[in-house]
């Protein structure tokens, strides 16, 4: 038996496996969204955001096996602007490191979490239907272009910008997507009052929010420690031990430090916020979770908790209505996590993660806007007064997510 073959073959294996348990992870995420924003909405809205979860992946995984993965990855040239729309999928390169069916499963999970941050920011007034359009034009189109700058060889990765794991290509791109539906949908009713009031409108269930947060943090290993793409030898083993280190402590800072604020600020804990801390602190770290040190990553963090809150309560001030704070915690942190890279990577630069923020930014919130403003005007984008009233789930779905709650037999 040829040993150096036996060798390549296990690496392969491994390297396969490891990238398909990372997908795993990311893809258990999907719960963790779908938790959280259930625990955030209110009681009458649980069963249509749960809808809408599931529904926005099944249709994120259909849409980037037929359209995305190609435009993102397959033939396409570097340096490019305009991907060439390759052949599906297209065949294993001789030489490569895992399987290319492990890799295409890999990403159509981000492109997933791409999508589920636009859930949470639009929930509670918007229609079903007119999300699920959006969910195709985002995961088959937008969201690939903007991965073929980046990841896909694009022009962006020829200038040199710098993004680990998708803390601009993922998640701030959901963001600016969000903020564009948010703009063009209002706020709920109640929540802001004419002179200028701000009206809590309290989750149905902290219990599940929490255990959503908890899940989040528990599949984002996967997806930061995943995106090293190797773990078959000495030093890439070594780097997914850093990442993961790295990881778990911006989150941890990040849910403290948004604790310590909260306390200095308001006198209380607020669990929401401890939440969105350690979120804050995920998002942020994700650009680059390998080259900073430990305590490196504890400061990304600490600062990302204690950001999140203030962009949340500034959100507010100015009337942009995000139920779960997702804006927040994947836009505003997401953005900060590109800008902290230059400080531990020598090879990224301020100037370039500016300009590769900005163009994610401007593509994603103008394509999603136009995409939005044509729903708006052909199928309409949120439901009547009366049905928000009543609740999304008796709208849409036509079932309680708490029926002894609200039903009197």
């Amino acid at each position: 038996m040829d040993l150096t073959t036996t060798v390549t073959e296990l690496r392969y294996a491994l390297d396969t496996f490891f990238f398909l348990m990372s997908g795993a992870l990311v893809m258990w995420m999907a719960a963790g969204f779908a938790m959280l924003e259930a625990g955030l909405v209110r009681s009458k809205n649980a069963t249509e955001i749960l809808t809408k979860n599931i529904c926005l992946y099944a249709i994120a995984c259909t849409t980037y096996l037929l359209v995305g993965y190609n435009i993102m990855y397959v033939d396409n040239a570097e340096a490019g602007w305009l991907p060439s729309f390759g052949a599906l999928i297209g065949t294993q390169a001789e030489g490569a490191d895992h399987s290319l069916e492990s890799d295409f499963f890999f990403q159509v999970v981000f492109v997933a979490t791409a999508m589920s941050v636009v859930s949470g920011a639009v929930a509670e007034r918007m229609k079903l239907w007119s999300f699920l359009i959006f969910s195709v034009v985002l995961t088959a189109v937008i969201y690939p272009v903007e991965g073929y700058w980046t990841w896909g060889g694009g022009f962006l990765s020829e200038m040199g910008f710098s993004d680990f794991a998708g803390s601009g290509i993922v998640h701030m791109a959901g963001a600016a997507a969000a903020l564009a539906g948010v703009l063009l949908l209002g706020a709920r009713k109640g929540k802001y009052g004419k002179n200028g009031q701000i009206y809590p409108i309290p989750g149905s269930n902290l219990p599940l929010a929490t255990l959503g947060t908890f899940i989040l943090w528990f599949g984002w290993f996967g997806f930061n420690g995943g995106s090293q793409l190797m773990v078959s030898d000495f030093e890439n083993a070594t780097a997914v031990g850093q990442i993961f280190l790295n990881t778990n402590a911006a989150a941890a800072a990040g849910a403290i430090a948004a604790l310590a604020f909260c306390k200095m600020t308001w006198g209380k804990a607020d669990l929401t916020m401890v939440l969105n801390g350690a979120l804050a602190g995920l998002v942020a770290i994700t650009a680059d979770p390998l080259s900073p040190s430990p305590l490196a990553a504890v400061l990304v963090g600490a600062v990302s908790g204690a950001l999140v809150v203030v962009s949340i309560v500034g959100l507010d001030k100015v009337k942009i209505d995000d139920p779960v704070g997702a804006i927040s915690v994947h836009g505003v942190c997401g953005f900060f996590g590109l800008m902290v890279v230059p400080f531990s990577n020598a090879d990224a630069s301020f100037v370039t993660q500016l300009i590769g923020a900005a163009v994610i930014f401007a593509w994603v919130f103008g394509a999603s806007l136009a995409v939005w403003a044509v729903l708006k005007a052909t199928v309409g984008i949120r439901v009547s007064e009366e049905e928000e009233m009543a609740g999304m789930d008796l709208h849409d779905c036509g079932v309680d997510a708490y029926p002894e709650f609200v039903s009197v037999k």
